[in-house]
């Protein structure tokens, strides 16, 4: 676990109607599915039922307007920086940056574009969750989804992952 953010930042926080909890990543490609893990981890134990939980490939541009309409917002991705072992938790940040494609933004540009074409930004947390294995498949790592178990304890500590 790193950033301060963490022992502050629950679940709780996010069971409101002007939430969003958007999971990032592809189910199909092993650890990259953590974020969509995520989403069905909440989904599947009634978590969070006032805000809004959605599951992307990849962020667009587009999100830009869909943060801008929310008051909290939680992106829960893969991650392949060794120092979010076994996760990372921290405040969204905006900054334009070079990973802008047609196909794919960063969490930051999103924020930037937010900012700068709506005129707000929402409270924004990132959980960054190491992953292992990136390669076409179904399921996660053994290790991925001890990190997952780590980072859902963690936010959600009155709850057993045990189950999971």
């Amino acid at each position: 676990m790193n950033a301060p953010a963490e022992a502050l930042v629950t679940l709780a926080d996010f069971d409101r109607p002007d939430a969003l909890i958007l999971g990032i990543g592809n189910d199909g490609r092993q650890d990259d599915g953590l974020g969509w893990a995520f989403i069905d981890w909440l989904e599947q134990n009634g978590l969070c039922p006032q805000a809004e939980l959605q599951r992307n490939y990849q962020l667009q541009i587009e999100d830009a307007e869909l943060i801008s309409r929310k008051q909290r917002v939680l992106f829960v991705d893969a991650t392949l920086d060794p120092a979010a072992e076994p996760f990372r938790l921290y405040p969204g940040q905006p900054q334009y940056d070079y990973s802008f494609t047609s196909h794919a933004v960063s969490i930051a540009s999103i924020l930037a574009t937010c900012q700068t074409c709506f005129g707000r930004l929402p409270e924004v947390y990132v959980l960054a969750i190491r992953g292992y294995e990136w390669e076409l498949q179904m399921g996660l790592s053994e290790r991925a989804q001890r990190n997952l178990q780590a980072a859902q304890q963690s936010l959600c500590p009155a709850f057993s992952t045990e189950t999971v």
